[in-house]
């Protein structure tokens, strides 16, 4: 069986200062609440609240321990969006690490499918892409009802590639527990990215299910989304399937007329909406990945990595309370917006911690954005839509019809760009960004 034609568009950055080591942070979601920011503590409820806990975790700024909106407006920075209904947010600039924004960013909610970004960095390694897999009946077993599934079917043979397609373009359930099954079945799989969270240093999560479907005690933040994310992009399938738009996907095997047995594929689509777009949201200006989720418990929820003019956001965004189609995509279009703006003139309010691993890490309340009081104010965000235009963008065919931008990160070691002096960044290193053009299709 052939690999499906996925199409992908290819997007990055070049790293061209000689004094710089470019490493990438990303932000994750949040949305309804949840008890005990100690994995040890009371187990926390699936059960939504409205205002979030007086006291939450400092780690990476005593500031994202806050509950509100954390942001230092002063002169030369726009300010916040008004319409912003999310529970919870947060910009990161990615080459720094720094948080430019955030509201209540350790507040532990049910995470919906965000939760499969973590899933991937920690099965994704495991098995090549090229290995396949015929499905049993208990592959499949446990599946939550109402899941969204890619279709796949019991004693259908699949390879990994294509599991991962179905994982990242269509959240599929299905896909995740194939996968899990592989790996020695959900149970296990839990607990190796509960595990993972732990080294990531992902404090707030608790993995229930690895779909993310709504579990009593299932929780992540914001926060440690972002760490998901983060982590996530440093491997190339990742990357590569988070930014793929649409992809061919096993049918079932049938007969044709002639009593040939074929097994035609069909076509499935990114549900990412900023990345695809739809009827009444366009693709966003320098879009490349990374996950979406929308569950009965978490609502909408959303974590986006764009780049322009060599400035690389994530954003995410949680159970927005506004009830209008893609609204989750709208406020963070707004964040990306502003935080591109921003980015450069605001002081940050906390910074993103590294893995356990890293050496010197803690995970302790940073320096960066504890001095300093209270909750910035919002207001009006200027409009948006005022950025510049991409550095480069690709058209996807096969009726994708639109321009989408892509991120794409080298693998590997940092690269220093010059001799003599550089600067060392603090935090977990990443791999350079590089700039590469995908050909047009």
């Amino acid at each position: 069986m052939s690999a499906p034609q996925k199409k992908t568009i290819g997007r990055s950055l070049l790293v061209t200062s000689a004094a710089v080591l470019s490493s990438l942070a990303l932000t994750a979601p949040v949305a309804l609440a949840a008890p005990s920011p100690s994995p040890t503590g009371p187990s926390p409820s699936a059960s939504p609240s409205v205002t979030p806990p007086a006291k939450m975790s400092t780690v990476g700024g005593a500031r994202l321990g806050l509950a509100g909106t954390q942001v230092n407006l002063a002169n030369g920075v726009p300010v916040l969006p008004k319409d912003i209904t999310a529970r919870s947010w947060i910009v990161t600039d990615a080459e720094s690490g720094d948080v430019l924004a955030a509201h209540n960013a350790h507040w532990r909610l049910p995470p919906a499918s965000t939760m499969k970004m973590l899933f991937a960095d920690t099965v994704l390694p495991k098995f090549p892409k090229t290995e396949k897999h015929k499905v049993l009946p208990s592959d499949l077993a446990g599946i939550g009802a109402g899941s969204s599934m890619v279709g796949i079917k019991e004693n259908e043979t699949y390879t990994v590639h294509d599991l991962w397609l179905g994982v990242f373009l269509r959240s599929g359930n299905d896909a995740v527990h194939v996968l899990s099954a592989m790996n020695q079945g959900v149970a296990k799989t839990v607990a190796e990215m509960n595990e993972h969270a732990e080294e990531l240093q992902a404090l707030d999560t608790h993995v229930v299910s690895p779909d993310g479907y709504d579990a009593p005690g299932q929780v992540s933040s914001a926060y440690d989304l972002t760490l998901f994310a983060r982590s996530g992009l440093q491997k190339k399938d990742f990357r590569e399937y988070c930014s793929t738009v649409t992809a061919e996907f096993p049918g079932a095997t049938t007969k044709n007329k002639k009593g040939k047995t074929v097994r035609k594929p069909f076509e499935i689509r990114n549900t990412n909406r900023l990345l695809s777009g739809d009827y009444d949201i366009s693709q966003y200006q320098g879009i490349a990945g990374v996950k979406n989720g929308n569950t009965t418990n978490a609502g909408a929820t959303f974590t986006g990595v764009a780049e322009r003019n060599g400035r690389v956001l994530l954003v995410t965004v949680m159970n927005p309370s506004k009830e209008e189609h893609n609204e989750v995509y709208k406020e963070t279009a707004k964040l990306f917006d502003w935080g591109f703006k921003a980015a450069g003139k605001v002081e940050p309010v906390g910074e993103l911690v590294p893995p356990k691993g890293a050496a010197g890490s803690s995970a302790q309340p940073a320096a960066s954005g504890q001095a300093g009081g209270g909750s910035g104010g919002s207001g009006d965000s200027g409009g948006s839509g005022a950025s510049a235009k991409p550095v480069t963008s690709a058209t996807a065919g096969g009726g994708s019809g639109g321009v989408w931008t892509a991120l794409g990160i080298t693998g590997g070691l940092l690269v220093l760009l010059a001799a003599g002096g550089f600067l060392v960044n603090r935090r977990w290193p990443l791999p350079d960004l590089v700039r590469r053009r995908s050909s047009r299709s």
